[in-house]
């Protein structure tokens, strides 16, 4: 580790879908904070996850890894023991390492863990775990006994027009809210520590169910009627996997609810108001934090990072939440970087996969990489030592049974995206879907089927081949020649 090793600050919210920030082209949130951290550090244009899931998302950019590599592919299953989450070897290597908020490296349900996750050698000291903030919530939910403790209880109120939005704790009360000043709390109490800290900041917004505090909800509904409604063209799915077709009828497999067929044009803005006004209280809390980090004199020694772990449907496509799909708004997610003197100001176009980050963590730090690792490092590009718009040209995305509401058959997808075009294969029909994202932004027309682009498909299909045969696990490595 260098003598210089910085800070890390690492937020990272939940189902938080790339255009959610002024700086990435919303008009209508109100996120200063991360705009203004955009502005002073690097922000990526085009960031992927590896799953469009919680736990297979976060199994594969803390490893370093693919999903599938890790073994940990679905939601409901545990990173294996074996797997060395990239804050472990920075713990080994002499950093202080706390966490607030959600982990999901493990099965969480109450029915099999009844505390909180299992855990293996993750590098966390400093365990403040709260998996989720709705009703439900364990005693093993810190942020549940934070509440106690000031004599609260968590309580929603339903929301007159329609019953897929929530009113939910006021700001001061707000898990998010929480996970701030417990990240405050940390940073400040290892201010004058000689070895550097890392912690990790797991807010559970701006995931459903949407509620935010009344008073970050009502700025929007003063404006709700010019809210734009989602992108979707009514028979656009005819032509697509059927689980795309399933899901339009009630999210989760049919199962949920929440289905684009049941909601008037009003509730289809509100819940969009409401997502967004999660998302404005995640911006309050950065700026919270980033304030923090200046008072406490550590901002100019600590590498802040903002991302999330895939994104949400919101309607677009006539789907809401998240599933067995890979469109963009389930895929592309915010990601910046600041670190003052060191990371140069820049908007990068690169196209850069969120399991890079563990390789850009250690290269920061002065700490080699296990060989073990499949990502490639950010950090040449972040300090100029390297062209900020190029790194790699196409990234891979899969989704093999990820998620239980799926079945009969369970869904198998993987996608390969550059600059031009994305293709998904479906696995389990021999069929997929072909984009061209320079004429059709919003990915309605699937051109699969369409003769005049076959070359383009072959390509293609041969490219993702290539990208999948790169997912086999390296390890265990070979000690001889025979």
């Amino acid at each position: 580790m260098k003598n210089d090793a910085p800070n890390i600050l690492w937020i990272c919210s939940d189902q938080q879908r790339w255009n959610t920030l002024g700086c990435t082209g919303n008009p209508w949130v109100n996120t200063p904070h991360l705009n203004q951290l955009a502005a002073g550090g690097c922000l990526f244009e085009n960031a992927f996850c590896q799953n469009p899931l919680c736990t297979p998302s976060r199994a594969s950019f803390l490893t370093g890894r693919f999903p599938r590599t890790t073994r940990c592919y679905q939601n409901g299953q545990s990173l294996p023991a074996s797997e060395v989450p990239v804050t472990a070897i920075l713990a080994d290597a002499g950093y202080t390492c706390g966490l607030a908020g959600k982990l999901h490296l493990a099965a969480c349900d109450p029915s099999v863990c009844p505390e909180e996750e299992p855990r293996i050698h993750d590098g966390y000291s400093e365990f403040n775990w709260s998996h989720h903030s709705f009703p439900g919530m364990r005693k093993s939910n810190q942020y549940r006994q934070w509440l106690e403790d000031k004599g609260e209880t968590f309580r929603w109120t339903d929301h007159p027009e329609t019953e897929f939005v929530k009113v939910g704790m006021p700001d001061e009360l707000h898990q998010t809210t929480w996970c701030a000043e417990k990240a405050i709390a940390f940073m400040n109490a290892h201010a004058e520590d000689d070895a550097p800290w890392l912690f990790s900041v797991n807010m559970f917004d701006p995931h459903s169910a949407f509620d935010p505090p009344q008073s970050r909800l009502d700025p929007y509904l003063e404006k709700l009627d010019d809210i734009p409604l989602p992108h979707f063209i009514p028979g656009e799915l005819e032509n697509k996997p059927i689980w795309q077709s399933i899901d339009h009828q009630g999210s989760h497999g049919g199962k949920s609810p929440l289905a684009y067929t049941r909601l008037n044009e009003r509730e289809h803005r509100l819940i969009r108001a409401a997502y967004w006004a999660m998302c404005d209280l995640i911006d309050d809390q950065v700026g919270h934090m980033l304030r923090a980090l200046e008072e406490s004199g550590q901002l100019e020694n600590t590498l802040v990072i903002y991302m999330s772990d895939h994104g949400e449907m919101l309607g677009d496509h006539g789907i809401y939440l998240k599933g067995p799909y890979l469109y963009e708004e389930l895929i592309h997610v915010p990601l910046i970087f600041s670190f003052p003197g060191k990371i140069i100001p820049q908007r990068s176009t690169a196209l850069v996969e969120l399991m890079d980050l563990p390789q850009t963590l250690l290269d920061a730090a002065g700490i080699p990489a296990p060989a073990s690792m499949q990502g490639q490092t950010l950090w040449p590009l972040l300090t100029g030592a390297a062209d900020s718009g190029l790194h790699k040209p196409d990234v891979y995305c899969e989704f093999y049974d990820a998620m239980s509401c799926h079945q009969n058959p369970s869904p198998r997808l993987s996608m390969i995206r550059d600059t031009h075009y994305k293709l998904v294969v479906d696995h389990c029909h021999s069929q997929g879907e072909l984009y061209n994202l320079k004429t059709d932004i919003h990915e309605h027309q699937n051109l699969w089927e369409d003769p005049a682009y076959n070359l383009i498909k072959s390509d293609l299909l041969l490219r993702l081949s290539n990208r999948m045969a790169s997912t086999v696990d390296p390890t265990p490595f070979r000690t001889a020649p025979w």
